[in-house]
């Protein structure tokens, strides 16, 4: 699933995110950043995620610009 980071405090680890296909809101899992690339989030970055078995989003990545589904640039620009 892919969604947005809504809040994240790095104190705490808490934090929440929106998923881009409802706009349903999700706790971030207390394990969301293990083995992850990411230490910190910023709010409004987009995320590739699981949910798990108690509805929270984990396993946090960065995905390429075609996981996220967003168009090529039209032809004849760079991105």
């Amino acid at each position: 699933m892919q969604g947005v980071i809504k809040a994240y405090d790095p104190a705490t680890g808490e934090g929440s995110l929106v998923r881009e296909s409802d706009r349903t809101e999700l706790d971030l899992a207390p394990d969301a950043l293990a083995g992850s690339i990411f230490r910190m989030l910023r709010q409004g970055q987009r995320v590739i995620f699981d949910v798990d078995s108690a509805g929270k989003a984990t396993r946090l990545r960065l995905g390429s610009e075609i996981d996220m589904g967003t168009p090529p640039p039209p032809p004849g620009e760079e991105s």
